[in-house]
């Protein structure tokens, strides 16, 4: 009987390994590390595989979400009559491909002086809201800040505003569970939470637990959207006050890309929740404002194709002649984004990055460090953030092209979560965006060289296996 127990789980624990090393779309650091993990750690590694090996989404809803994103896209705004500079159409070509629908011009942005200013600013488009105000956080807490966009909703719904509010099930799951999101039902909100954890193998029928809403998106009555890397939350972030505070970035736009915006909105929350926003947005698109700029916004996430965002930040990169800069708080690039970042440094773009010094991801953070001495051999300048956990996820090129939003260069975001960018060309708003990165870098600590390259042993052993594990995370 137990010679049979073994060789049952023998042969399931192999079939894992074997479906591991089958699986297609997957690229082949990612496969490696699988394998590894697999022999290493019979049985938990199993397990593992199972709950975290690929990026599980029933088959009903890949095919709702795919059904309800292609109903929608018929209301996207018409192809834009302005061209893009030349040395950017790659980068806008690579976006549109991702989103299916074309860049738009006639914008005007702005990027909030800070995360109170930006939340102030939100409540007051939200209290000057006529028709629909649409809200989308992965993380929405009951604190300060929380609460204000509470009372806005409320404000909004009790004098006939149809409010639709979606907050990730995970992410934001005490205020789910708390008096706040009560208060805005009984005001007339619809709420969304989106992707409930599937309890037990209920995955099976749905979606990985780790799988999440991990979009920043806020559109008020069709025309104005904002979008970057901020919660609906204090920079003290009560949860992790200790990497307190929490520094971030949104940018007010208005204009034909609120309407893109939108439609990433209505497809999540039209396949989530069933309601049919066609009607919705068969209002008219906003116009072209004049003096506005290009931009597009493009949704990406497990649906999308393999690879979708790591082809947008390639292609951002590859754009670079002269200057790149890139924050980002997690850094686990898979190779083709890596060797963009390391290409773009070899041909002598002046390329700065800036991490955070204290990383809520312990994890992540390490594996972030494992990757200094490549990006140091390749002549990149590496800064660690000291004012709090830089969180804003940005990258300017050559003072001109910008991508703002709320993906990360570490896994998560380039397979597994739902994500927001926006990619513009403007070398005003390029400046806006420029001037917080410079404020940031006067706060941050360049990382030496050489000391880099200079890794004893034991510690060129343990930044090796990080980075062979990176693909895990």
């Amino acid at each position: 009987m137990y010679t049979a127990v073994w060789l049952t789980l023998g042969a399931i624990h192999l079939a894992v390994i074997l479906r591991a090393i089958l699986l297609e779309g997957r690229d082949t650091y990612a496969r490696a590390a699988w394998v590894l993990l697999l022999v290493a750690l019979p049985g938990v590694g199993t397990v593992l595989y199972v709950l975290f090996g690929e990026r599980w989404i029933s088959r009903k809803f890949r095919k709702r979400a795919r059904d309800c994103y292609h109903a929608l896209l018929p209301f996207a705004p018409p192809a834009s009559t302005s061209p893009v500079s030349p040395a950017f159409t790659g980068a806008f070509r690579t976006c549109e491909a991702a989103s299916r629908w074309p860049v738009s011009t006639g914008n005007r942005a702005h990027v909030a002086s800070g995360a109170d200013a930006a939340i102030t600013a939100i409540v007051a488009d939200i209290d000057a809201a006529t028709r629909t105000v649409h809200l989308s956080f992965y993380i929405w807490l009951s604190d300060g800040n929380g609460t204000k966009v509470v009372d806005a909703v409320c404000r909004a719904a009790r004098r006939g505003v149809v409010c639709r509010i979606v907050a990730d099930a995970i992410g934001s799951r005490a205020l789910i569970r708390s008096r706040h999101w009560k208060r805005m039902r009984d005001a007339g909100a619809r709420l969304c939470a989106s992707l409930p954890a599937p309890l037990g193998l209920g995955f099976l029928a749905g979606h990985r637990t780790d799988l999440r809403n991990h979009r920043k998106i806020i559109v008020i009555d069709g025309g104005t959207t904002w979008g970057g890397s901020q919660n609906c939350a204090d920079p003290a972030f009560l949860p992790k006050r200790t990497f307190a505070p929490w520094v971030d970035i949104l940018v007010r736009y208005e204009g034909p890309i609120a309407r893109q915006a939108e439609l990433i909105f209505a497809s999540a929350w039209m396949a989530e929740t069933g309601e049919d926003m066609r009607p919705v947005l068969a209002t008219e698109v906003p116009g072209a404002l004049p003096g506005g700029i290009t931009a597009i916004a493009v949704g990406t996430g497990p649906l999308s194709p393999d690879a979708t965002m790591t082809d947008i930040f390639v292609a951002v990169l590859a754009a670079a002649r002269e200057r790149a800069v890139i924050t980002t708080p997690y850094f686990a690039p898979d190779p083709p984004l890596l060797n963009a970042i390391v290409a773009a440094a070899r041909r002598g773009v002046e390329l700065t990055i800036v991490f955070p010094q204290r990383n809520d991801s312990r994890i992540v953070g390490a594996i972030s460090r494992a990757y200094y001495p490549v990006l140091a051999r390749a002549g990149a300048r590496i800064y660690e953030f000291r004012g709090g956990l830089l969180h804003a996820k940005t990258l300017v090129v050559d003072d001109a092209l910008g991508l703002v939003g709320s993906a990360n260069m570490d896994r998560r975001s380039l397979d597994l979560n739902f994500e927001n960018n926006v990619l513009f060309e403007s070398s005003t708003l390029a400046a806006e965006v420029g001037d917080h990165q410079r404020r940031w870098l006067a706060d941050a600590v360049e990382i030496d060289h050489d000391g880099v390259a200079e890794r004893s042993l034991l510690r060129r052993l343990f930044d090796n296996l990080l980075t062979m594990a990176a693909p895990l995370f």
